[in-house]
């Protein structure tokens, strides 16, 4: 994988690399997630990465806990409805999961360039990894 030439794109590769994990993770193997808040059965392709806690929180940007499959409706015109997503991430991981997360999230966090590389590099093989196992994904 080639070095990003600033830290802007390196950062927009590794958010790349991890939503298009996320999705793949979340996937039967037909290619369909269920949207983790409203339950509707999408492909993975027309699904977002919806994070709980805001991207904007660098702490929990790249938690796995944090970002689930979920359809574009629910993401983008529901604010995420985080209750939803609260009560999928308690069930899913354990009851205190989302206070954790959310502690975690206040926490300082910089990233320099090469910080943001490197996790496009494991979310760059983590999808190939997927793609290897289930090829018409």
């Amino acid at each position: 994988m080639r070095s990003s030439k600033t830290k802007k794109l390196a950062k927009q590769k590794a958010d790349r690399y991890f939503s298009k994990f996320i999705r793949m993770r979340d996937a039967n193997d037909q290619g369909l997630v269920r949207c983790c808040t409203s339950g509707k059965w999408i492909h993975w392709k027309q699904s977002d990465a919806g994070h709980y806690i805001s991207r904007r929180f660098e702490a929990t940007r790249y938690d796995e806990r944090n970002c689930h499959a979920q359809s574009k409706q629910e993401n983008r015109f529901h604010n995420g409805n985080q209750l939803q997503h609260q009560k999928y991430i308690e069930e899913r991981y354990g009851e205190g999961t989302a206070e954790k997360l959310f502690v975690k999230s206040r926490m300082k966090c910089f990233r320099k360039k090469h910080d943001y590389e490197a996790i496009a590099e494991e979310y760059y093989n983590k999808v190939k990894n997927i793609e290897s196992k289930l090829p018409n994904l």
